[in-house]
């Protein structure tokens, strides 16, 4: 039974079951032989033949790698050729990140400085003569470790995927990549993303986390162009059989080019009537699926319109390769659709149960965020794709990337188990060690061990859950001999640190072997049940900053900048690293993920090291830090002076506040050091928002006491009772 239920191969005599090898259009190339010169067409032609075998191993040099890492140059521009905006963002991108080098000798990586996102002949942005240009560069060698960008490729009527130019052994970071063209392990299918996109930061999706929308008005739609001839109207031609006018709306026109009336058809007129009557946005905000189909190109702008507006996507494109599809699991947040099926789309998103299709608008939401918010994410995410091929043993699993906070705050690295970092301890049971290490910094201009640094080592060393203590000798004398320092019951480090790096604190020394850190400066005063109460705290929320003396920031209208202020109130963003717990990985991104400029940054301006570990934590998870409660004459001993900085001009980003009247006035008394310094840190933050592209600290109203804390009942069933005494 089984031979006979097994399908035949056809013989040689089946004429109708052999497909031919190639029909006669696709013999005629992808572009128009009538728009391309011969030197294009034998460009073209050597381009597919060179390259359609290329794979790491085989096109890309590794031991340029091995000496400085995964660096990366970009050519420098040549004067009177001009760059588009687009490309100008992706170069700055590029600049910015973590892994561009100067030096073209440290680069692994090399990233072309002519403009080659947009190859269709027709276009204003088209860059002729590129074979010309780049083989006349020292350092083109073929292509061989070098990434391409291009959004657009071909031009009408095929809009084939050729750049027109011999691309070599490069690699592509293309958008609309067609699977038959794309080389896996060794391209990159990006999205397709307009010129208006931010460079950083981004605007934030319309579904906030965590949160369950409302049930929308409508189940599927769709609002765009229609072709009336040429590559790409097949699908958009037949949206109109799916509309209903009630929870599917599905508009096209034809109204769009030079001479489309020549063209039109018999519904032309009624559907540029009924386009009109509807208003995309709106759509997009009220709509559970939003249809995307392929335009001239696979891609189109609407896939991340989509995205952002927690839309599902329902993609109707066949053959194109998803952006990032090499780390991203579709599955989770887009409908995967048929052109040939088209009439079974509404039928079969109406079966998508209610719980998965929350899952599809959140995880829609986490990838937006993630990935595609700015070009900056596009372009880093396309970088760290190809770093993990060069280490296999190290790069980030398929969960990582799909799993918040995403695999740019990942780096594998530091470790590529997920229970060695703090965000996934909840969702997959795994918890951090019961012990913590004191990191105290000492900068004492003495050289010596003062009262207060001794105090503060045998109350923290008194603390159960203590594994050691590190201390970061940075003064310029050298560090007292071992006899003069304290008898503890746990191992103490000296590290010998830099004067006037503050940034070092942060670093991630081998010294540190617990996951939670206690960082202190050496004039920190705290008793021994602060400490064991905050770490207790620390253990429920490991992947927060969790501490004692707070600031807050917010935004003045008056200035048209953030502001920041010290004054104790109900109103917590920061939490000060002078006496806080935190997780050990934050080390090792503050470190390795932030740039240099960033780290240099925190060495010219006084005390902006832990702004920026608590701008840099509130980035990765979204949440506040958290306070808690400390004894009353701490409180007032360690309050910081009570001003509030200037505030420059615009409007409040969405959420945040306007200061209230006591935030706005300086305090009496203030010294000109510490306005000085005050005025360093409120700068600070702000060239930080700037950097992020936006503000990351957020706000909130929540302290965390003991269990009966100031209750009226007997001192004998408190935990904490000493937290109480002034």
């Amino acid at each position: 039974r089984k031979a006979e239920a097994r399908r035949n191969w056809p013989r040689w005599t089946d004429g109708t079951l052999l497909k031919s090898f190639a029909d006669p259009e696709e013999l005629q190339g992808d572009e128009d032989p009538s728009l391309l010169s011969p030197r294009e067409r034998r460009a073209a032609w050597l381009s597919v033949h060179r390259r359609g075998g290329c794979r790491m191993e085989t096109c890309f040099d590794f031991s340029r790698c091995e000496r400085h890492g995964f660096k990366v140059f970009t050519y420098p521009q040549e004067r009177g050729q001009p760059v588009s905006e687009t490309y100008g963002k992706i170069l700055s991108s590029l600049e910015r990140s973590r892994y561009h080098t100067r030096n073209p000798e440290e680069a692994c990586l090399f990233i072309l400085g002519i403009d080659t996102l947009d190859r269709d002949h027709l276009s204003g942005h088209y860059v002729s003569n590129v074979d010309e240009k780049i083989r006349g560069s020292p350092l083109w060698n073929g292509g061989r470790n070098h990434l391409i960008f291009n959004l657009y490729s071909g031009t009408w009527p095929s809009y084939g995927g050729e750049l027109g130019f011999d691309t070599g052994q490069a690699m592509l970071a293309k958008a609309s990549f067609d699977s038959s063209s794309f080389r896996p392990g060794f391209d990159v299918s990006i999205p397709l993303f307009s010129r208006e996109h931010p460079q950083r930061g981004g605007d934030r999706g319309w579904l906030r986390r965590d949160s369950v929308p409302p049930k929308k008005k409508y189940l599927l739609v769709f609002k765009g162009k229609r072709y009336l001839t040429g590559i790409g109207s097949g699908t958009r031609n037949a949206l109109h059989h799916i509309h209903n006018g009630q929870d599917i709306i599905s508009l096209t026109t034809c109204k769009h080019g030079k001479d489309w009336e020549k063209h039109k058809d018999t519904r032309c007129d009624k559907d540029n009537v009924d386009y009109e009557r509807f208003d995309y946005q709106e759509l997009l905000h009220n709509s559970t699926f939003c249809i995307v189909p392929r335009g001239r190109r696979l891609g189109s702008f609407r896939f991340l319109e989509a995205l952002q507006a927690a839309c599902i996507p329902v993609l109707l494109s066949d053959g194109w390769e998803l952006p990032f599809a090499e780390a991203i699991d579709w599955g989770k947040a887009a409908v995967v659709g048929s052109e040939r099926l088209l009439l079974q789309i509404p039928s079969a998103v109406r079966c998508i149960h209610p719980e998965r299709v929350l899952a599809f608008q959140q995880h829609t939401q986490f990838l937006w965020d993630a990935y595609f918010s700015s070009v900056d994410k596009i372009v880093h995410t396309t970088l760290e794709i190809i770093k993990d091929r060069l280490s296999p043993h190290r790069s980030r699993s398929r969960s990582l990337w799909n799993t918040l906070p995403g695999g740019l705050l990942v780096l594998p690295d530091f470790s590529t188990h997920l229970g060695d970092f703090p965000f996934y301890y909840l969702q997959h049971g795994y918890s951090p060690s019961k012990k913590f290490t004191a990191f105290i910094r000492a900068v004492s201009q003495a050289g010596s061990l003062s009262q207060p640094m001794l105090r503060l080592i045998q109350a923290v060393s008194a603390s159960q859950y203590c594994a050691q203590i590190v201390v970061l000798w940075s003064c310029e004398k050298p560090p007292p001999p071992s006899g003069k320092w304290p008898q503890s019951a746990v191992p103490l480090t000296i590290i010998q640190g830099r004067r006037g790096r503050a940034a070092d604190r942060f670093f991630p020394f081998e010294a540190i072997q617990t996951d939670a850190v206690l960082s202190l400066d050496e004039d920190t005063s705290l008793s021994t049940s602060e400490v064991d109460f905050a770490f207790s705290v620390w253990l429920s929320f490991p992947e927060r900053i969790v501490g004692f003396s707070t600031q807050s920031h917010f935004w003045d209208p008056e200035q048209g900048r953030w502001g920041y202020t010290s004054k104790w109130t109900n109103e917590l963003s920061i939490v000060l690293t002078a006496a806080a717990f935190y997780h050990r990985y934050y080390h090792s991104l503050f470190t390795e993920y932030l740039p240099a400029g960033l780290r240099e940054l925190v060495d010219g301006l006084a005390a902006c090291e832990d702004i920026l570990m608590n701008v840099l934590v509130a980035a990765v998870t979204k949440l506040p830090p958290i306070k808690v409660t400390q004894r009353k004459q701490h409180k007032e001993g360690a309050a910081q002076p009570a001003e509030c900085g200037d505030g420059a001009a615009g409007t409040p980003p969405p959420g945040q506040r306007s200061p209230s009247a006591p935030h706005s006035a300086p305090a009496k008394g203030t010294g000109t050091a510490g306005s000085r310094r005050f005025s360093q840190r409120q700068d600070c933050l702000n060239q930080l928002a700037d950097w992020f592209g936006y503000m990351p600290l957020v706000s909130s109203q929540l302290r965390l006491d003991p269990v009966l804390f100031k209750d009226q009942v007997s001192v004998l069933r408190k935990k904490y009772p000493s937290l109480e005494k002034p």
